[in-house]
């Protein structure tokens, strides 16, 4: 290996210790990467699907399609030009993507903005202030989901309420079925050393807000979710015009720009993923789309109050980059 495939490779790891921090369902961390000839591979892990709550794979490849954009976000802020293919083999479906280096890049301020919002984001499931979310960010945070080849809708007041029945009618169908309790309580209640899975400092307990967040104190205590009530809360759908494994991924690359768009803009942020998970819901959400589309995931953005959110832990390299 001559001495620029060596500095390359060695980007594309740093770049996969990168996407350790993208957000995932419960905090599985779907995803594995390889390292192939000049090319690091984004391989989908199908043995931390949750397989009650998401029998198709949709959150998963949603979680691995934020991991791939954390590392196009941290190549990029890197100086490096790359190339990415997506679903590049149709024999291999774990195989998701593939990036590899191509070129030096000058990074946009944008760039550079969005990476140091990598080590800054954390999911806030507390109760945001009444402090409201300016028009300029929300017009950001469409535009970052698009610049993604997604789409973001912003709920507009009068549909709020609509979402907050949904979020409350799928939580109440996850909780009849004893499949998402064992998965709930696998996932919340992980080993010390794991690295993964919904700690309970992260969780907060049920609050008055007008969309309910999924409750994951149900087999552990959680915090209080604050003072506030959401009133100052945005609430936006990454959607998609198609509804396949690609578009999922899609999805997920903007679900990973609009939250680190939200972090720049200092907005607390959180995914919402119930609602897409239960059909029923999903395609009334999906009716509120005037154009039409694919619902795959809210987002929850507001004023945090003081005190920043608690962490999930992450996984060690060595158990996601195989270089």
């Amino acid at each position: 290996m001559d001495a620029t495939s060596l500095r390359r490779r060695r980007a594309l790891i740093e770049a996969a210790r990168d996407a350790l921090a993208a957000p995932s369902i419960f905090n599985t961390q779907p995803w594995t990467w390889r390292s192939a000839d000049d090319w690091l591979q984004l391989w989908a892990d199908r043995s931390r699907q949750l397989r009650s709550t998401d029998f198709a794979g949709r959150q998963l490849t949603i979680s691995c399609g934020a991991a791939l954009h954390h590392a196009r976000v941290a190549l990029a802020a890197a100086g490096h030009q790359v190339q990415v293919d997506r679903i590049p083999d149709p024999g291999s479906p774990g195989l998701l993507a593939r990036i590899a280096i191509t070129g030096a890049h000058v990074p946009t301020d944008e760039e550079v903005a969005s990476y140091r919002a990598i080590g800054d984001r954390h999911t806030d499931r507390r109760a945001f202030t009444a402090e409201a979310v300016a028009g300029r960010v929300l017009s950001e945070l469409v535009a970052a989901a698009e610049q993604q080849g997604a789409h973001l809708y912003a709920v507009p007041a009068e549909q709020v309420r609509v979402l907050g029945a949904a979020a409350a009618h799928a939580e109440a169908v996850h909780q009849a079925d004893p499949g998402y309790r064992d998965e709930l309580m696998m996932w919340t209640n992980r080993p010390a050393d794991s690295g993964d899975g919904v700690p309970a400092t992260t969780a907060v307990t049920p609050s008055t807000r007008a969309v309910p967040v999924r409750d994951f104190t149900l087999f552990s205590r959680g915090r209080s979710a604050g003072l506030d009530h959401d009133a100052g809360a945005r609430f936006a759908m990454v959607f998609t015009y198609g509804d396949d494994v690609a578009d999922w991924l899609r999805a997920g690359e903007a679900l990973s720009a609009v939250l680190l768009a939200a972090t720049a803009a200092r907005l607390g942020s959180a995914p919402i993923s119930d609602v897409i998970e239960v059909r029923a819901t999903r395609e009334q959400l999906g009716r509120l789309l005037r154009g039409g589309g694919h619902p795959q995931a809210v987002v929850r953005v507001g004023h945090p109050p003081a005190g920043g959110p608690a962490t999930c832990p992450r996984r060690a390299p060595p158990e996601v980059i195989n270089p």
